[in-house]
């Protein structure tokens, strides 16, 4: 089904065929007809469906043709807007933001409505010129957005059409709050559009209270991972995990490569391993001043940097093309979080890698994982080992005898299932002693 039979007008069109799209995504077929109709809509849908221009060309269409005047020509900051705003875009990053404008931009370039990103980090003055002037569309994050609000620098009082993108995320960030607070400075008679990639209970709860009578939207995909993602395990030391990593990126076909752990320490660390190692490298996180983000991003999409290093900040709504390799690093302790991980590669029909690495402190997350995925990930095998500690005495710690460094229990190893292996390498490692989980080291009150 082409574009042009979801009935957009022809300078839509006209942007979408210029950016080499014909074919509309599922997402997009099930939600642009009711947004067009003025529905609400409450919409899950993976990152990387397309779902951006699911409700950024109708929101296009819908204020295309038709200019209002501003009602809130007392307010204070508002007075002298020629372009109230119509229409909010509230998302929970400032990477997500300025790819939700970006988009924004390249589908509404002929249309001549005007739009504008808020988000911190940055000096506010542009922002506030640009809203000074007058914009159609405002994308924002939160906490910049209430800045505004609170320093009476622009009105709310028109918007037509309220998104709010990555609802779980921001719910997951702590933003509950803010974004009542934000609703309530909307009118009540709008038309509201909620995206979401997991429908928890307290996301269900939360569209309750903000949409009328929507329409429910729900593309499931035959699997939580993408087929163009091909997935590979390694069983791996936490100690050996460097090592492996600068390995495995000595494989010129990795091009492009983005490497996640759990924490922002955890992700300046790798960086400066892999810098060391003359890998050219940055990480992202939301400890980094703004400007600092945008340019490792630009780097990153300019080929400058082939690996960005990241937290789970950038998890979701990072628009990056052709990215190669997905590394996990770490694995995510939430084990939806992979699948948001692993779908920033094999996108548009392209073929993707995604290779993760587990410890035993992470075992049970891998379960999780793969229980969500409802298939075992296929196991690799590598030679990597960590520098060994020497004992007392001055002499190498003895090493335990393994799938890896025997070759007959490496064929035995070869030839099991993968939950075989998985339960193997178990196995061995309590079996010679390897560190587990922490145990609590206080004793019961009273004992």
């Amino acid at each position: 089904m082409p574009f042009k039979t979801l009935r957009l007008i022809q300078p839509l069109l006209n942007a979408v065929q210029s950016e080499g799209y014909t074919i509309p995504t599922a997402i997009q077929k099930e939600a642009i007809p009711h947004v067009l109709e003025g529905r609400d809509l409450l919409g899950c849908a993976q990152t990387g469906t397309g779902k951006t221009a699911a409700f950024a060309l109708p929101i296009l269409q819908r204020l295309h043709g038709h200019a209002t005047s501003p009602k809130s020509s007392g307010h204070a900051g508002a007075a002298g807007h020629s372009r109230p705003i119509r229409a909010l875009i509230l998302t929970p990053t400032r990477e997500l933001a300025a790819q939700i404008g970006e988009s924004f931009r390249v589908y509404g370039q002929h249309t001549g409505l005007r739009h504008t990103v808020i988000f911190g980090g940055v000096k506010q003055g542009p922002q506030t010129l640009a809203l000074h002037r007058g914009v159609d569309i405002l994308v924002a994050t939160p906490g910049r957005l209430l800045d505004l609000l609170n320093q009476r620098l622009l009105s709310l009082r028109d918007v037509e059409i309220f998104v709010l993108d990555e609802a779980d995320r921001m719910l997951d960030m702590g933003f509950i709050h803010d974004i009542r607070r934000v609703i309530a400075q909307v009118p009540a008679c709008r038309q509201t559009l909620m995206f979401s990639a997991t429908m928890p209970r307290e996301i269900l709860a939360l569209a309750n209270t903000i949409l009328q009578k929507p329409v429910h939207v729900k593309i499931a995909a035959e699997s939580p991972a993408a087929d163009t993602v091909k997935q590979a395990l390694y069983f791996v030391d936490h100690q050996s995990k460097p090592a492996l990593l600068e390995h495995l990126l000595e494989d010129p076909q990795i091009t492009r490569a983005l490497v996640f752990t759990r924490t922002k320490h955890g992700a300046d660390k790798v960086a400066r391993r892999l810098g060391r190692a003359a890998i050219v490298s940055e990480a992202i996180h939301s400890n980094k001043s703004q400007n600092a983000r945008m340019r490792a991003l630009a780097n990153f999409r300019g080929g400058k940097t082939r690996v960005l290093v990241a937290s789970d900040v950038a998890a979701r709504g990072l628009d990056v093309d052709d990215i190669s390799h997905v590394v996990n690093y770490d694995l995510p302790n939430v084990a939806e979080t992979y699948v948001h991980r692993i779908g920033r590669t094999g996108r548009a029909g392209a073929c993707g890698q995604a290779i993760s690495f587990c410890c035993e402190e992470q075992r049970d997350d891998l379960h999780e994982i793969e229980r969500l995925l409802g298939r075992a990930i296929p196991v690799l095998h590598h030679s990597i080992k960590a520098n060994v500690p020497a004992m007392a005495d001055g002499g190498p710690r003895p090493r335990h005898v393994s799938a890896r460094t025997d070759p007959v229990a490496h064929a035995a190893h070869k030839s099991a299932t993968p939950q075989q292996q998985k339960d193997e390498f178990w196995r061995s490692r309590r079996k010679h002693g390897a560190r587990g989980r922490a145990k609590p080291r206080f004793k019961r009150r009273g004992s």
